[in-house]
């Protein structure tokens, strides 16, 4: 056996090795980064928990208003947003053409049903008024036209229902229509002001959340600053000193996410009993909904990516001027 042949497991069991102790060194210094700022926590419990806790709630705030905005459309569909459109014929209008108008309604795109009353059954109801029964036996005629019930489908949008009634006023025979589309148009509008304002309020408690940990690194490096100096003076680098603070950072927001998330659950807990009650007045109609899961799984996780960024940006720039 040639020597070069000899040597060449030998070569690339030293390549492997010399590979594998940066990683092994790199992974190793991951840990103990992470373990070491967990620690340095908990050192100081009372500065952290405070710290901790005004994130918290800073995160709970956009979700607590998420948690009341998306059942605002639940309790306008209880309270009546998909209102019956009243469609009154002309007097002049026979029941063949009601009926014939009713089935053309029907197949409208945004109609979930149409009911017809006629005359007799709309003087019933007004006899059944009070005050109304004497005046109207002094009627030789009934007065009242074939009335169209339109009931809208369940996810009509304000704009859809709106085209709706122009489209049923502009048909033959129709006398007049009566509609609660302003209302409709209203709450929708409410809705989109709403879901803009979560937006907004969701960015500005994300920026909260940097300058607070950035706030907490800024100070954490500056009463350490001799000893990062002495990291460097033995040739540590940049990122080796700064990686126990992105660690800080990241389990700062990791525990503030889950406090917001505690947060949002017991405010959902504090809210059961009263929306039963609520719910039992409109005879189950009213359907409240809690924040989904998906949502309450991603604030941990995003406050931790925010804890992150915040530590890494005021690091990165206090490391610079550090001595």
């Amino acid at each position: 056996m040639s020597p070069s042949t000899e040597t060449q497991p030998q070569a690339r069991a030293r390549s492997t090795h010399s590979h594998r102790r940066p990683f092994s060194s790199w992974r190793e210094h991951h840990g103990w980064s992470a373990g070491a700022s967990l620690r340095r926590l908990a050192s100081k419990p009372v500065g952290s928990l405070l710290t901790i806790a005004v994130m918290g709630l800073a995160l709970a705030l956009p979700l607590a208003f998420y948690l009341m905005l998306s059942n605002v459309q639940s309790l306008g569909t209880a309270l009546g947003r998909n209102q019956v459109i009243n469609v009154f014929l002309k007097t002049d209008q026979v029941q063949a053409n009601a009926q014939m108008l009713a089935k053309q309604i029907k197949q409208h795109d945004g109609v979930a049903n149409v009911t017809l009353k006629s005359p007799q059954q709309g003087m019933d109801e007004l006899s059944k008024m009070q005050g109304f029964g004497d005046a109207l036996h002094a009627l030789d005629d009934n007065p009242l036209p074939y009335v169209l019930q339109v009931q809208p489908q369940d996810d009509i949008s304000a704009d859809a229902a709106g085209r709706l009634v122009d489209d049923l006023r502009g048909m033959q025979g129709v006398d007049m229509v009566q509609d609660s589309g302003t209302w409709r148009q209203r709450l929708d509008a409410l809705l989109r002001v709403g879901n803009r304002l979560v937006l907004i309020l969701a960015a500005m408690f994300a920026l909260a959340v940097l300058l607070v940990v950035g706030n907490t690194v800024r100070v954490d490096i500056t009463s350490r600053a001799e000893e990062i100096g002495v990291l460097k003076l033995i040739g540590a680098s940049r990122a080796f000193v700064r990686r126990p603070y992105l660690y800080a950072g990241i389990w700062y927001g990791l525990f503030a996410g889950i406090v917001a998330v505690a947060l949002a659950l017991g405010i959902e807990f504090a809210l059961v009993e009263p929306v039963a009650r609520l719910s039992q007045v409109y005879e189950g109609k009213l359907q409240v909904a809690g924040l989904p899961q998906w949502l309450l799984l991603a604030v941990p996780v995003v406050a931790a990516f925010l804890g992150w960024l915040g530590a890494r940006l005021v690091s990165a720039w206090q490391l610079r001027r550090a001595v």
